[in-house]
């Protein structure tokens, strides 16, 4: 979880802080900002993946400053989530149509506040995926919801364990994985397999589709290079 960015807003120090300890302990890097300018300078600088945004605040309030954020291309997938003190049907129709994702009554219970958060990170993964289902390295395309490789026109099936693998190398080029991680992420950890099982796998996957790129670091793991 410490990979997911999350950005408090809320010009009351003691909810920022409250928020924070709570939010931290579970996982994620906190930022904070007491206004509407403040959150829009760390989102350009750190980009967030949620922003938990309070509505009434001076300088900019919540409604301002999540228009503010839609208007940036580069901001579009950022998870908004209103905390207001506001509960009437009004406040929260109009977070919607300036681009919020969620609206959250205050008083706010933390613990309920961050199943929320991980409810909606976990959707937002899920959509990624989805969309990025493709994935294109040299003259091979990979193509996850077919659980298919092609070389150019050419159509290669590989069995299902050797395409994960390359499906997790080729999702991150040029970054290594031991096999311990390969083994966690493949298989799970409840699965035990021979230390000699990823090494026969990634031979199999150079045999099957020619693919020369995928290095070897000895007594580290692998990675598939390409830009």
């Amino acid at each position: 979880m410490a990979k997911f960015k999350i950005l408090i807003v809320d010009d009351e120090k003691d909810i920022r802080e409250i928020l924070k300890f709570n939010i931290s302990k579970a996982g994620y890097k906190v930022y904070t900002a007491a206004n509407g300018e403040e959150a829009l300078k760390i989102i350009q600088s750190k980009k967030p993946h949620l922003v938990l945004l309070d509505v009434m605040m001076p300088v900019m309030d919540g409604y301002q400053t999540c228009s503010a954020i839609r208007q940036m291309p580069e901001n579009q997938q950022t998870i908004v989530v209103f905390l207001s003190a506001r509960n009437d049907d009004y406040s929260q129709i109009t977070g919607f149509e300036v681009g919020g994702d969620d609206y959250v009554t205050k008083p706010v219970n933390p613990k309920v506040l961050i199943s929320r958060i991980k409810a909606l990170l976990k959707r937002r993964e899920k959509e990624e995926q989805l969309k990025n289902h493709i994935i294109a390295f040299g003259n091979y395309r990979l193509d996850a919801n077919e659980y298919t490789l092609y070389k150019g026109k050419e159509r290669i099936n590989l069995p299902k364990k050797q395409f994960e693998i390359l499906k997790l190398l080729a999702s991150h080029p040029n970054k290594v994985f031991s096999r311990e991680q390969i083994f966690e992420i493949i298989w799970g950890e409840d699965v035990i397999v021979g230390s000699r099982t990823i090494d026969v796998h990634i031979r199999k996957i150079r045999e099957l589709t020619g693919i020369e790129n995928i290095t070897t670091l000895k007594g580290v793991g692998y990675k598939l290079e390409h830009s």
